[in-house]
């Protein structure tokens, strides 16, 4: 999996397995370098920064060395999403939860802080729109790329998925091979 060259205080927070206030004292006292984005509070801290941070502190860094591709599925239909799951586990090196509703989709979000989330547009119990837009504006998943899941769709349909804030949309949940396929080019994944 590619490394993220650039991480957020959220994410640093769960790398280390502390709060993020923690990691903005860290970044606030000049222990961890970094930057503060133009005309935000939001900072930033380059990945060879934590690294030479985490050595400096004994903290270990097998979270970021050795870590899977975290994957959140939002599904209300709880055995579909499971076996989703368990397919895709089956095909690479990746790290899955799943959500069935918008509310746990949210909360699983903040606390997994995934790589990209999966959202089946057949699930009516979620709102696509409000979690993409949620996903947009929360800084511990700034780095969150968003997939569509959704058959038969027009070239104009996922031109309007991408326009709402979508990454990526697949249209042939069916064939594995092209789920995959999509994860790997948005993650830019060597496997």
């Amino acid at each position: 999996m590619r490394k993220k060259d650039v991480l957020t205080t959220g994410q640093v927070a769960q790398i280390c397995s502390v709060a993020p206030r923690t990691v903005t004292k860290w970044f606030d006292s000049g222990q961890l370098g970094g930057y503060r984005i133009p005309g935000s509070k939001d900072r930033r801290i380059p990945l060879n920064e934590l690294i030479r941070f985490m050595k400096a502190h004994d903290i270990p860094t097998d979270a970021i060395e050795k870590g899977k591709l975290r994957i959140l599925l939002i599904d209300s239909r709880v055995e579909h999403a499971q076996n989703f799951a368990n397919l895709l586990g089956a095909r690479g090196s990746f790290d899955i939860k799943c959500a069935h509703n918008s509310f746990d989709a949210g909360l699983t979000a903040l606390k997994f802080t995934p790589n990209i989330i999966l959202i089946d547009l057949l699930s009516s119990e979620i709102d696509s729109g409000s979690l993409c837009r949620y996903v947009h504006e929360c800084e511990e998943l700034a780095n969150c790329t968003l997939i569509a899941l959704a058959g038969g769709l027009s070239a104009n349909e996922v031109q309007n998925l991408q326009n709402q804030g979508f990454d990526s949309v697949i249209t042939d949940m069916a064939n594995l091979n092209t789920v995959l396929s999509c994860i790997q080019q948005t993650c830019n994944i060597v496997q």
